[in-house]
This record gives structure tokens, sequence and C-alpha cells, in this order.
């Protein structure tokens, strides 16, 4: 794609404990996760956006990820990305490229160099609540994610996905769960890290 743009909002949750130690807190940069695997999901709602004239506004996306500490400097994440499956094929495809960082621009930037294995890329039915007092991931037959206390003042919190352009606010998670045969992980008995801020990637 010669030129897109997405703005939003951005939800995410993982197994670490809050605040998760990935992140920057007070402007002090983050560092390994909390159990030496991390496995969560990622969500974008895109409020206004486009590329290459195909219209992404109401459009969502959701990346499950897994990786490892004991490789370094970095283990490559393993991946399914579901895209809003009332999306077109134009659409859908968009949404694949930004947010797995194959169009470039900011996504190649930020966190797409830690993509490696990508499972899957499945049209699904996605509900997206980044409002709400309890922030939640819905994708039909395949993962939910649930957070709602907090766990930060506003704005302390920085996470590199986003951009620490963006920062947020941490939460408690509640729910964490992944059924997919290609990526399936969850959290038990306990409560985890969450993550809410906005979102503004670009193809320059």
């Amino acid at each position: 794609m010669a030129e897109w743009h997405v703005r939003g909002s951005y939800f995410e949750a993982c197994n670490c404990e809050a605040i998760c130690p990935c992140r920057s807190v007070g402007g002090r940069p983050g560092g390994r996760s909390s159990y030496g695997e991390c496995f969560g999901a990622l969500s974008w709602q895109v409020h206004d956006g486009h590329a290459d004239g195909v219209d992404l506004a109401g459009r969502g996306a959701v990346l499950s990820i897994r990786y490892l500490d004991r490789v370094q400097p970095s283990t490559p994440w393993e991946v399914v990305l579901y895209v809003d499956d009332g999306a077109d094929e134009d659409q859908r495809a968009a949404l694949a490229d930004i947010f797995l960082g194959r169009a470039g621009g900011t996504v190649a930037r930020q966190y797409g160099p830690a993509i490696g294995e990508v499972h899957q890329v499945r049209p699904a039915r996605i509900t997206l609540e980044h409002v709400a007092a309890r922030k939640r991931i819905d994708i039909v037959g395949y993962l939910t994610v649930r957070a709602q206390d907090v766990a930060s003042e506003r704005g302390e919190v920085r996470c590199g996905i986003p951009g620490y352009d963006h920062p947020g606010t941490e939460l408690f998670g509640e729910t964490l769960q992944s059924s997919d045969p290609a990526l399936h992980w969850e959290v038990r008995g306990r409560r985890n890290a969450a993550f809410l801020a906005d979102f503004d990637y670009r193809s320059d």
C-alpha cells in the first residue's frame, strides 16, 4: 500500500503481573516478562482510517501473541491475527497488512519486527469494548479477555505497541483465555496485566 492511516482506541491484556514489566513507567524502560513467557491479546478499534482509498473506519483487529524470554535479545512472536468478518475482502487485506507490519510505516517501526511466525489470519466475529468500565475482547469461538479495575494513574504508563507517545492506563485483567488450536493460552485463578490507550499509525 502506498498510503494509509488508521487511528483509534487500543486495549491489550497479557499473563504478566500488573503493571506489566515490559511497560515504561515514569519514563523508566521496561524489561522482561513476569514469568519468562508472555501471551495475550492486542486489540485495535479503528475510529478513522483508510488504505489506498479503502475505508477502514469502524473496523477492528486482534492479535493473539506468545513469546519466550529465554532467547535473547528477543524471541520472535507467534501470532494469530483476527480481522473483522464484517469487512470486505479489500478491507480485510488492508487490516492484515497494516497490523502485521507488512505495510511498513508506524507498525514496522514499533512492534512489527517482533512478529515471527504467523499461524493464521482469520476473519472472525469480533466484539471490542474499550469505553465501558469493563474492557473486553470477544472473538466468537476463539478468545475472551476482560479487565476492569485500574492499576495506575491515567497517563503514568506507556507501551511501545501503541507508541510511547500515547500514554495510557494499566488495568487488572480478570479473564484471559484463547481456545484457538493454532495458539492456545489461558490464565486461571489470578488477575493479570492489561492496558488501555489510543493509537495513531500511518504509512509515512
